[in-house]
């Protein structure tokens, strides 16, 4: 079976200073999908957008421990990833299908505050996700183009805004795959998602912060190069009316002009498929 990334994000309502468990977006859940066990799951990342300062801390029975786990600080009004990820040397930390991770957010008291964790999958069943890794990005890659579009956000911790990838400039050749490498926004919020018949009708995200623009510029073919797994995704632009962009963001709102870096590939790019056994980091 394929593999699956997903992002799952979610928010807490006037949490102040105590730690308060977040409530999953409309449509996403806290609780790892069930998998084939003898695959492997992966949290690679998780990053939170709060006004005011606060903490995010994920826990599980299944993880090290139940009382602070992941613990770490957030900076009030910049959406940063808070793990270790492709920047701090590439370390994902292990997850287990049906596992019910708790994940809360601590921050101001007259605020929604948000938080995202981003999970893959190895071996999804059900799930037909196409994703590349960054040698065969290099070697079928032809080349650039961006994807402009603009979403209006929600303000109620949802995603929302969901616009086509070709909303605003409907450019891209016809019956042609694209690698989504990263992307940037001019306004900061939490999660900028794509999804799409592509991604197995999950959705792919990155931090909506725009002073980092050098890290979501690239995201994706990063966590690709850092894993030495293939998390670039793809999709045809066949689907390009039914690859949607939207926006999750705190009770601000706001307008989002969006830029996902495209690169096209050559005809019959092969997708990568789901590794045999289990290792201790991704594959």
């Amino acid at each position: 079976m394929p593999r699956g990334l997903e992002v799952v994000a979610g928010f807490v309502t006037n949490p102040g200073a105590t730690l308060t468990t977040f409530t999953p977006s409309t449509g996403l859940s806290s609780v790892i999908r069930g998998t084939d066990t003898t695959k492997n799951t992966w949290l690679l990342s998780a990053w939170a957008f709060n006004a005011t300062a606060g903490e995010l801390r994920i826990t599980s029975p299944r993880l090290h421990d139940q009382l602070q786990g992941i613990r770490n600080r957030v900076t009030a009004a910049f959406t940063a990833p808070l793990i270790a990820g492709y920047y701090n040397g590439g370390y994902a930390q292990r997850l287990y299908a049906q596992d019910n991770l708790t994940v809360q957010i601590s921050g101001g008291g007259a605020e929604i505050d948000t938080a995202a964790l981003l999970i893959a999958y190895e071996d999804l069943a059900g799930i037909q996700g196409r994703f590349i890794d960054y040698a065969t990005l290099r070697k079928q890659g032809m080349n650039i183009v961006t994807a402009e579009v603009t979403v209006t956000a929600v303000t109620t911790g949802n995603f929302g805004g969901s616009v086509a990838i070709n909303s605003s400039f409907d450019n891209l050749i016809a019956n042609t795959d694209y690698a989504i490498i990263g992307g940037m926004t001019d306004t900061r919020g939490n999660v900028i998602r794509v999804s799409g018949v592509d991604f197995g009708n999950l959705g792919v995200g990155f931090p909506a912060e725009p002073t980092l623009r050098d890290t979501t510029n690239t995201w994706f073919m990063a966590l690709s190069q850092a894993f030495g797994a293939p998390y670039i995704p793809v999709f045809n632009s066949a689907n390009k009316t039914a690859t949607s962009v939207d926006v999750q963001t705190n009770g601000a709102g706001g307008t989002y002009t969006i830029n996902l870096q495209l690169v096209q590939l050559a005809a019959g790019t092969t997708v990568a498929a789901a590794p045999n056994g289990q290792g201790s980091q991704p594959s």
